[in-house]
């Protein structure tokens, strides 16, 4: 399912659901993973209540934001409405696809944008130079949810792609069904999206695209993740003059499953600028 030709537009924002956990004095947008929703933050903001005020939204086709309509190019909307709700520099933080989404909000207005911090990116194709035996081993791994979608068996591949970057417990047939359905809903916008992630159809390494993004940048990334993720810190890192710290025993999910070590790199950063 190929994206539409990507584009900055100035068309009208998507309307999204956001949220705001606490009360501290230093702005923060968050942008979550894909399967999830803008609740997935409040491990890592409740950390951090006291510093800062932390607004979270759910991407279209999660949370309780409206489906994506399949007109336009899903990460550019995403980036849109995460625009919208700013009026001022904020600390933008994004995890998986959201970093990718928060990454292209950078791109597009650095000036709303006072530091940058992408957790376990999965923007793929900035890997197949970096370290092609590693894009080689995601392809291969991604080809049974491939498969499944082309099937059309829709929980089938959500449970296998789950089951490629979650956690692993609980089991897909433990999760309550309403999770279940909830992630179902939003495969849809995963499978849209290969090709942006995987052959950067939307350009975010073409030659000068990235330099507009000269605030503060940190990558975050768990040291249990696929070899592919430290392949695309590294990448990214060269390209963006970003820091790079991997987090001990954590995987993919780490803002989830390790909120505190999350929190504590955050606090640190933000900080120093």
């Amino acid at each position: 399912m190929p994206p539409s030709t990507p584009r900055q537009t100035s068309c009208r924002a998507p309307q999204v659901f956001h949220r705001s956990f606490g009360n501290g004095p230093r702005p923060v947008l968050a942008v979550h993973c894909s399967l999830a929703h803008s609740g997935a933050w409040r491990g890592v903001a409740e950390v951090l209540a006291g510093d800062i005020t932390l607004t979270a939204f759910d991407m279209l086709s999660h949370g309780r934001s409206p489906d994506w309509d399949r007109q336009g190019n899903y990460q550019l909307l995403n980036m849109q409405a995460g625009l919208s709700l700013l009026t001022a520099p904020v600390d933008l933080a994004g995890h998986s696809f959201g970093a990718t989404v928060a990454l292209r909000m950078a791109m597009a207005r650095p000036d709303l944008v006072r530091s940058l911090t992408l957790i376990e990116p999965v923007l793929f194709a900035a890997a197949q130079d970096e370290d092609p035996a590693a894009f080689a081993e995601l392809e291969a791994a991604s080809q049974p949810a491939e498969a499944a979608w082309a099937s059309g068996d829709r929980e089938r591949t959500t449970r296998l792609f789950n089951r490629m970057w979650g956690t692993g417990e609980p089991k897909w047939t433990d999760l309550p069904a309403p999770a279940r359905a909830a992630m179902v809903r939003a495969m849809p916008v995963v499978m849209a999206s290969r090709a942006v992630l995987h052959s950067d159809a939307n350009g975010t390494l073409a030659p000068g695209a990235l330099d507009t993004v000269t605030m503060p940048v940190q990558i975050l990334t768990g040291a249990a993740s696929p070899p592919v993720i430290p392949a695309i810190a590294r990448s990214l890192c060269r390209r963006l003059g970003a820091a790079h710290t991997e987090v001990p025993d954590a995987g993919h999910m780490l803002p989830i499953t390790h909120p505190a070590e999350t929190a504590a790199l955050l606090r640190q950063f933000w900080r120093m600028h």
